[in-house]
């Protein structure tokens, strides 16, 4: 059994002093090297996000893909235990469907968009195909399509390939029907095309004659304001010749129109095929054909609860009358249809998405969902969740302000608002038990009430507000309610909030009018009209025309339209507020709401888009911005727009950000007004030039939507919501303060002053603990003073400027110079160059000399606080140590002002250059166990120090003498004139360094036979300096007692070392003398007389 105590180890750190590197070159913007900054991803995994696809590596149910709705692909080899995401990097992050090529495991086929048509889904850009594995990608076609819903492989030819193309969800054409490649993807072959509006949902494929396909056509549209999940393009289609022609079938199905139908073929009745068929009234239900989709029955009026966000079937592949339909509590049918009945759902997510079964054991089901994965081993009765797989949809975040670390709370899509500190004090980091509901259902707008950090205010849907007390968990519900006969309030899906920044009692909270409370939400009243341009949504053309009252699905799951989106009060003036509407108007007072003017035009922006965001200036009264999405109406450019008179009018400061990638949000940093950052479909934007031109943040970050950015002003850090990968944090943006174009050569940045304490742990000294490889952990920030710096050009040698130099004369066509044998010898003598960041205490004394990375671009690097450690200096690379010994470290630094520097060491002389950069180490006292007397205490820590110091030298010292006795032993044996004398005295040499060896190091005879054995010196003074290098608490009698016992009996060791030192060294004198050969210890003396 291992003792988990910090042990700690005899040798050296070889870099004195933590040293991250976050620099990496291919995530470096070319016209701005401060983009390389990297975010810090904080998870959450505690409730994972959508999944749409499963496709599994064949011959076992360990190895396989997840299709994440709106967060990439992922890889499992270890059935769950592990996850790599390998589709980071690439175009689109909504992912509609992903197969396998059964011939060839390498070849893996993704279908970008997801595949529903729910108000919050993303869009893609078509099929890609990997044909190594997943390590890279390449885009085949079919860009235009939005939406893929599934791929089928040919078994017997990898060269052909069938998509199912929906098409795009808000607009009409772009790429949509059935397609074929024969060619692997190098083009690609329309073979079923419905109209400008209809797609394909679903097809099978006989899977005795690859020339019968059964397909289902989908024609479906949403915008802002409607839903119509249907219409005369929905049917079902056979084809007999491979596509080539196709019959419309209509025996035995809807008469009228029909919406989104599944279709699934029996495994093991290659006639059968079941479909699900959206429809009006009593037409709508489960239905079968039993000779492949010629005739079809109806089998019972089952319909899902949305068939836009569900309607899918899997068939049992070894009974072909089983079948499951996915839906909001997935359902079974045990009778072909005819009747279905809930598999449990107990302690499991509802919204199921993806089924897979066993082929070999059908009662092992992985189902996926808007709440992960999940696995059964009894056909459902109990399930397994994976809590390792951090993809949640964040619409909304907000940092607090509590001490010593901030917290970050969310809203999510159907995964609650969820709330986690943005840092522990633990090594493990951040991890699912650090995260807290404080609200279910889907969750929008927290906010923090600014004097009380345990109350804050959270959404569900619709409206639906509490208010939150961390202490008790208790939720008081406060959302307005309507007068009496008043119509319900148009509140949005995702409905604003904020707190005033003027009064901290005050809210304000919005649907087509603005609300405001000055109680915390007990009382409201309206401050407002209506806001909205007050439109009839259902006299608004779709698809070309209006539809009638009977419309299918008609605004089905959609905000009834004309709301409030967001709100913004200048934190400058009171009552200057802002508030942006889902028809594309802002409306602003200047009085808290007495007087109110609307916008509705904007600087290159289409009438009526939806208005994503907000944000008054923090430097200007008068400044105000606004980020304008028009994707829903099939415009996937960004726009965001700035009014410099309180938005009477707008003009673009979109520039130059991507063309695809409709933007959500933005904020002003609090010190610099030219720094914006911006939050688009594919990424995260910053601008230095308040929008002259934008950098896209992409280390550590994948192509994923961020939906939300806020900025904790008092860290200077960025906190990010995506829409599918969680919440990530850009820890102290401070160097983006700094224009590209004015650094200098080498440049260190502010640097955030740092909190002092000693990092715990709660399940052994490592990441994950004991806890095992699924257990899921976010990093904490690099513990201590993080520096940032740059470097032009980076430090390079002598002969790394001559080849740079020649290479550029060779690409001239030049001759090539040949260097002075001085000038190589110079290279080969010089020692490689190093840049260092010194630290200097309030005293200006050096405490530390840090590492740091002398490469070209940023970095960043950590000191831990500490001061240099007190063992022996090694040029050999540190081994891997077991985790329960801590490699060498030293006391712990004095709280107060320090100042960091950089310097240059070239041909082993050090220079300091650029600025000093002064920082503060702040004391984190978390309990009164803590010293108050830190300098009492930290001058106790530097005299063991110096113990520990000597012994452990006096240890290496005792190895280097044994190495020379043990040459001397040998040299006597060809040294012809040494005698006895000589044998003699290195005998007892041996013996008198053994008896000290014994008082440092214990007696290993004994020990060696399970017997007690006296406490050893080294054993004294490691034990004692390994306790206090890790304590913070008073120094107690039994450690100042120890110390003075290792300390007599050192000194006494000490010195009969040092005489053993010296006869040696007269041993080897007199063994010179005798022409004996050269040991290690001594130069050997020579005269040509």
């Amino acid at each position: 059994m291992i003792s988990f105590v910090r042990l700690l180890v005899i040798g050296v750190l070889l870099v004195p002093g933590l040293v991250l590197e976050s620099h990496a070159a291919d995530e470096e913007d070319e016209g701005n090297p401060l983009a390389s900054l990297p975010l810090r991803h904080i998870g959450t995994a505690i409730t994972s996000g959508r999944i749409s696809d499963f496709s599994f590596y064949p011959g076992g149910d360990h190895e396989y893909l997840v299709a994440v709705s709106s967060g990439n692909l992922w890889k499992t080899d270890n059935a769950g235990i592990t996850w790599n995401p390998i589709f980071d990097n690439e175009g689109s992050y909504a992912i509609g469907v992903v197969e396998i090529d059964p011939s060839d495991t390498q070849t893996i086929w993704v279908g970008t968009g997801e595949n529903n048509a729910q108000r919050s889904v993303a869009y893609g850009d078509g099929v890609y195909k990997s044909t190594d594995g997943g390590k890279s990608w390449t885009n085949t076609g079919l860009k235009d399509s939005g939406h893929i819903s599934q791929i089928w492989i040919n078994p017997d030819d990898s060269d052909e390939v069938l998509v199912a193309a929906q098409g795009p969800l808000w607009n009409a054409g772009g790429d949509r029907g059935l397609y074929r490649t024969l060619d692997g993807g190098d083009s690609w072959e329309r073979v079923l095309e419905i109209d400008e509006h209809t797609g394909v949902n679903e097809f099978v494929v006989d899977p005795n004659d690859p020339d019968v396909i059964v397909a289902s056509s989908y024609q479906r549209r949403r915008h802002v304001w409607v839903l119509i999940n249907g219409g005369p393009g929905s049917a079902i289609h056979k084809s007999t010749d491979r596509g080539q022609t196709w019959t419309k079938i209509t025996a035995g199905l809807p008469g009228d129109h029909m919406g989104r139908i599944g279709l699934a073929a029996a495994p093991s009745d290659d006639d059968m095929i079941y479909a699900i068929i959206e429809a009006n009234d009593e037409e709508r239900g489960v239905y079968r054909s039993t000779d492949f989709g010629s005739n079809w029955s109806k089998r019972s009026s089952y319909m899902t609860t949305s068939p836009q966000y569900y309607n899918e079937l899997v068939v049992d592949p070894l009974n072909a009358e089983r079948v499951y339909s996915l839906n909001t509590f997935t359902n079974m049918s045990e009778d072909g249809g005819k009747t279905f009945a809930p598999i449990s759902n107990q302690w499991r997510h509802v919204d199921d998405h993806a089924l897979w079964i066993d082929p070999d054991n059908t009662k092992h089901l992985i189902i996926g969902g808007d709440g992960g994965i999940y696995e059964s081993w009894d056909r459902g009765g109990t399930w397994r969740h994976v809590r390792n797989l951090s993809i949640a949809q964040f619409y909304r975040i907000q940092p607090d302000y509590d001490e010593p670390f901030y917290n970050v709370c969310g809203g999510t899509q159907d995964n609650n608002s969820l709330c986690a500190p943005s840092r522990t004090t633990v090594i493990h980091g951040i991890t699912n038990s650090d995260w807290t509901m404080v609200l279910g259902g889907d969750g929008y707008e927290p906010q923090f009430d600014p004097t009380d950090p345990d109350i804050l205010y959270a959404q569900y849907q619709y409206g639906g507000l509490a208010r939150y007390d961390r202490r008790t968990q208790e939720r008081v519900y406060i959302t307005p309610h309507p007068e009496s006969g008043e119509d319900k309030y148009k509140w949005n899906w995702n409905t604003p909030l904020i707190v005033s920044p003027h009064a901290p009692q005050r809210l304000y909270y919005a649907a087509e009018y603005l609300f405001r409370s000055d109680d915390r939400g007990d009382s409201w009243r309206k401050v407002s009209p209506d806001l909205t341009r007050q439109l009839d949504r259902n006299q608004l053309k779709v698809m070309g025309r209006v539809w009638g009252v009977d419309t299918i699905a008609k605004n089905d799951s959609t905000s009834i339209y004309g709301s409030a989106i967001m709100i913004s009060e200048s934190p400058l003036q009171e009552g200057l507020i802002y508030v942006s509407t889902d028809d594309g108007v802002v409306n602003v007072t200047e009085d808290g709401g007495d007087t109110w003017r609307k916008t509705t035009k904007f600087d290159r922006v289409p009438d009526m888009s939806y208005i994503d965001d907000v944000m008054a200036s923090a430097h200007d009264a008068d400044v105000v911005y606004a980020v304008i999405d028009n994707h829903k109406r099939g415009d996937y450019k960004p726009y965001v727009v700035k009014s410099e008179n309180r938005g009477r009018t707008w003009k673009s400061i979109s520039s130059d950000l991507p063309e695809r990638g409709s933007a959500h949000s933005i904020v002003e940093d609090h010190v610099n007004p030219n720094l914006l950052f911006v939050g688009t479909e594919f990424g995260l934007f910053f601008t230095q030039d308040g929008g002259g031109s934008w950098h896209q943040l992409k280390n550590n970050f994948p192509t994923i939507s961020v939906r939300d950015i806020e900025i904790q002003a008092r860290e200077n850090d960025l906190v990010v919501g995506t829409f599918g990968r969680g919440i990530y944090i850009l820890d102290d943006y401070t160097a983006l303060r700094t224009s590209a174009q004015t650094l200098d050569d080498m440049e260190l940045f502010g640097v955030r002053d740092p909190w002092l304490y000693i990092e715990g742990d709660l399940w052994d000294a490592r990441e994950k603990g004991s806890m095992g490889a699924a257990f899921f952990t976010a990093p904490n920030p690099p513990f201590g003073a993080v520096f940032t710096y740059y470097l032009e050009d980076g430090l390079k040698s002598r002969q790394a400027v001559r080849r740079e130099r020649e290479i550029e004369i060779e690409k001239e066509g030049g001759d090539t110079p040949y260097p002075s044998w001085d000038a190589l010898r110079a290279e080969d003598r010089e020692p490689d160059p190093a840049l260092y960041i010194m630290i200097r205490d309030p005293a200006g004394r050096l405490v530390r000399q840090v590492p740091a990375n002398s490469g070209k671009g940023l970095h960043r690097s950590a000191w831990d606080l500490r001061l240099p450690p007190p063992d022996p200096v090694s040029i050999e690379p540190p081994g891997e140590l077991p985790y329960w010994v801590q490699p060498p470290t030293g006391p712990m630094v004095l709280p107060g002002r320090y100042t960091a520097r950089l310097a240059v060491e070239r041909d082993g002389m050090l220079s300091e250059t650029g600025d000093a950069q002064a920082f503060t180490v702040k004391e984190l006292k978390a309990s009164p166990e803590i010293s108050s007397d830190r300098k009492a205490l930290q001058d106790f820590q530097l005299q063991v120090a110096s113990l520990q110091r000597a012994v452990a030298g006096s240890s290496a010292a005792i190895g280097e003498i044994q190495n020379r006795i043990a040459h001397v032993r040998a040299a006597l044996v060809v040294t012809p004139s040494a005698g006895e004398a000589e044998r003699d005295v290195l005998q007892q040499l041996a013996t008198r360094l053994a008896d000290i060896n014994v008082a440092i190091h214990g007696d290993s005879t004994i020990a060696s036979r399970n017997e007690p054995v006296p406490m050893s010196i080294a054993n004294r003074a490691g034990s004692l300096y390994g306790t206090l290098v890790y304590s913070q608490s008073a120094i107690g009698g039994n450690f100042r007692d120890s110390y003075d016992v290792a300390a007599q009996e050192f000194t006494a060791a000490l010195q009969l070392l040092r005489l053993v030192e010296r006869d040696l060294a007269a041993l080897e004198n007199t063994l010179e003398i005798k022409g004996a050969p050269w040991t290690p210890g001594r130069i050997p003396e020579w005269s040509a007389d």
